[in-house]
């Protein structure tokens, strides 16, 4: 059958198709298949071949997870500190290969010069020689001059095995032999204190049997199921004792190592009681606070796990996150809220529908730090706010004074569980301390270079007291090589976020970052922390140690500890309860690293100033944004209502002025802190450690002053003593004629004064008072019996009712 002409005919079933063999003997046909280049030419495709139209719409209950994407900056992507620090390695490195090749172009110009002047010698003295041997010689010094080369060669390739070799040197870690005594020692003698007032405060613990799965804990369905997914298969020993106690809607004070499940152990019985008793109206009746963005995050994430497979809502209101969106996910009335505290006030002071007055149960994780001098005003606003019948419970690694006057203040009846010591680091943790000479304090940056460049590569942090010092270890660490991350509060919670994020998913090897990382922060798989100066106190040290060996596993810190932090150091070993170790670096090798980071100086400053130059147009092009904004939406902006915040400006301030840490100094303005600043820009590495350790022992100092300064009687109005037979029995009040006796300070005596003069000013009144009553002058007794001037009786009765009034 003919076809139209244009079409292809299809084919029949009978007829029959000449199929080409696959083998081939010649090589034209035989073409290899082409690799892919994994690398992009830029300029080559027109349009990704993977690229999708998708459309997304937002999902106002699932917010939250992208937190990435909803906190995004707005305008042009400047530069990342990475890119400015390859920039900077490549220069470094074309030019080192431009000295060394003219050094080499020198030396071969060099070597050539003297081998015309060795031949014109050779020439000149045989004359008479033939031609034969004049070949032979030609021939001999071409072998010498392989042989030089070859010396020269060898010559180098020694030079750097000897620097290689010096690398190689291993660090001695030696044993404190009084170290191992005093945890022997500590092992015999036992914990034998005990604090007499929190026995009358603290209510004993219920008895509860013994704990060994999640099944046994009478967990509703849902969460079984949650908690079987994300592989949790026996309690913690925090976990077993809190969330039973917890259930039966007790107020707890509890302390645990860090990394042992504080969060599924508050979180678990609050899903719990929320499950059995549903909510009749759209209330939020969970509160939880902690002390940093990201560990909100973190608590947020656990939640939304735990409660995957319920009905239940949680919403996360921290700082840098969008308003907007969390004051919309607010007036939805979530059923948890977890919160930093100045968000939450900011809300509660001005968001329309938000409040916390049903608030059923309140938790402060980390409380220790929840309630320190930074936020203990905002910690009184929320609880004033919060309901009165509420569970409160109190979570920390460390509990302080501070956390018992809240307790005395927020708590009924609190059941106190102490799994550990406030002072305990994991039992898996292997301490080591770099000693500093007096003399080499400027070396502390070498010695932390030389650690991360040859023993502890990746999976490692690294500890600093000030955001600068973070940064600058940050630029160091990078211009020699290694893959640094850092993470402090002068960046943008998009790049807090994302640099933890890397740190986390590997993709950077070594996280420098101050305190701000210490609390909370459960970061899987971190072999090693580093602390460049010893931390403000002993649990501060505690906070930054738990970031590795969590949840059982092993891991190590490195101190570097100077002549000024000893006392820390004592107090740390003694606490110890694994004998602790000392590491000494080669000296060599420090110097090494040491002159590799001054010759590294002049590329640390190009880095700064290109920062300063991104940072300094990013402000302008703000400026004019907002100023465009104004001008085109003035009416707009100038009708929103302002927003509130529960002190005034000048209290505010004040508060400030009080947390100073160098409180003797005025603060500086204007050009002193211009010249201030660019005095730290040029500070020697002695200088930087200087103002580091300087800061830690001012922060110690004042605690201590508190220390002294704050009584330990803060339970109840009676102070508590043991009588003869060991019982605690109440001390009797002091009768208020002894109290007058002892109290002897200005406050009291100005109140003596203010009295007496009251006294005084009342009785020159009653006697102007009778001086007006009394009758004329005359003879005879009628004078001696109306005037005060009169012997007898009369005086005396006056005085004594002056002074009964007195009185």
């Amino acid at each position: 059958m003919a076809l139209p002409t244009g079409f292809i005919g299809t084919i029949e079933e009978d007829e029959e198709i000449d199929v080409e063999s696959e083998d081939t003997s010649s090589d034209e046909e035989a073409v290899k298949p082409k690799k892919w280049n994994k690398q992009k030419k830029k300029g080559c495709e027109d349009f990704s071949k993977g690229f999708e139209f998708t459309e997304k719409s937002w999902d106002e209950k699932n917010w939250m997870p992208d937190l990435g994407h909803s906190i995004m900056q707005k305008g042009n992507v400047s530069s990342t500190l990475e890119q400015k620090i390859a920039k900077i390695r490549k220069e470094r490195k074309k030019l080192q290969k431009q000295e060394q090749a003219a050094k080499s172009q020198e030396a071969q110009k060099g070597k050539e010069s003297e081998q015309n002047n060795n031949e014109d010698e050779a020439i000149a003295s045989t004359t008479t020689k033939n031609d034969d041997d004049a070949d032979d010689e030609e021939e001999e010094d071409d072998n010498g001059e392989d042989e030089d080369e070859k010396d020269g060669d060898v010559e180098e390739e020694d030079s750097d095995s000897d620097d290689e070799m010096e690398d190689l040197k291993f660090d001695q870690v030696k044993v404190n032999a009084a170290s191992e005594k005093r945890v022997k020692r500590n092992q015999q003698k036992g914990d034998l204190e005990d604090l007499e007032d929190e026995a009358t405060f603290f209510e004993e613990p219920p008895e509860v049997s013994e704990v060994n799965s999640f099944q046994d804990m009478n967990l509703s369905r849902p969460l079984l199921k949650a908690v079987s997914t994300m592989n949790f298969t026996t309690p913690t020993p925090i976990q077993a004792v809190t969330i039973p106690v917890a259930l039966l809607g007790k107020d707890i004070c509890a302390c645990a190592a860090t990394g042992t499940g504080k969060t599924a152990a508050f979180m678990l019985p609050v899903l719990e009681r929320l499950l059995y008793k549903p909510r009749e109206a759209a209330v939020t009746r969970v509160l939880t606070l902690v002390p940093t963005r990201e560990l909100g995050v973190q608590v947020y994430n656990v939640t939304r796990q735990l409660c995957q497979f319920t009905s239940i809502e949680c919403c996360l209101a921290v700082g840098g996150l969008d308003v907007k969106l969390q004051e919309a996910a607010l007036r939805r009335s979530p059923d948890i809220v977890i919160a930093t505290p100045g968000r939450l006030i900011d809300h509660l002071h001005n968001a329309p529908v938000f409040h916390v007055n049903d608030i059923e149960i309140l938790i402060l994780d980390e409380a220790d730090r929840m309630l320190d001098e930074y936020f203990a005003e905002q910690m009184k606003e929320i609880i004033r706010l919060c309901s009165y019948h509420r569970q409160t419970m109190l979570f920390s690694a460390t509990m302080t004074d501070e956390v018992r006057d809240l307790a005395a203040v927020s708590l009924r009846n609190p059941v106190k569980l102490f799994v550990n010591e406030n002072t305990d680091v994991a039992y898996n943790l292997r301490q080591e301390f770099v000693r500093i000479r007096e003399n080499r304090e400027g070396d502390r940056e070498a010695v932390v270079a030389a650690l991360c460049c040859r023993t502890f590569h990746d999976h490692c942090m690294v500890f600093v007291q000030t955001k600068k010092q973070a940064h600058r270890l940050h630029i160091l660490l990078g211009l020699i090589g290694l893959n640094v991350a850092e993470l402090h509060g002068d960046m943008s919670q998009t790049q807090r976020l994302e640099a933890l994020r890397k740190f986390k998913e590997e993709q950077v090897d070594i996280l420098v970052a101050t305190d701000l990382a210490s609390r909370g922060l459960d970061i899987e798989g971190v072999k090693t922390v580093i602390n460049f100066t010893m931390p403000n106190s002993a649990k501060h040290y505690v906070h930054r140690v738990g970031r590795t060996a969590r949840a059982g596993k092993s891991g190590r810190s490195v101190s570097l500890a100077g002549e000024k932090e000893r006392k820390m150091l004592k107090e740390i070993v003694k606490r110890a309860r694994n004998p602790v170790k000392s590491r000494v670096v080669p000296q060599g090798v420090i110097q090494k690293y040491r002159d590799k980071i001054e010759s590294m100086e002049k590329d640390v400053y190009k880095v700064l100033k290109l920062e300063q130059a991104e940072r300094e147009l990013r402000i302008s092009e703000l400026q004019v944004h907002k100023a465009q904004n104004m001008i085109d939406h003035h009416d707009e902006i100038m009708s929103r209502p302002k927003r509130t915040w529960f002190q005034s400006h000048k209290a505010r301030m004040q508060e400030k002025e009080s947390q100073r840490l160098d409180q003797s100094r005025n603060p500086k303005k204007g050009k002193d802190l211009k010249k201030e600043k660019r005095k730290r820009e040029k500070a020697t590495a002695e200088a930087r450690v200087k103002f580091e350790i300087d800061k830690a022992q001012m922060f110690a100092h004042r605690e201590a002053k508190r220390a002294r300064k704050s009584t330990p009687e803060k339970f109840g109005k009676r102070s508590l003593s043991k009588d003869k037979t060991g019982k605690k029995k109440k001390q009797a009040g002091k009768s208020s004629f002894d109290k007058e006796l002892t109290q002897t300070n200005r406050t009291a005596v100005r109140q003596y004064r203010a009295m007496a003069n009251k006294g005084r000013r009342e009785e020159e009144r009653e006697n102007k008072q009778m001086k007006g009553n009394k009758p004329m002058r005359g003879k005879g007794p009628t004078r001696g019996k109306g005037s005060m001037r009169g012997k007898g009786p009369t005086r005396g009765k006056g005085n004594a009712q002056t002074r009964n009034k007195r009185r």
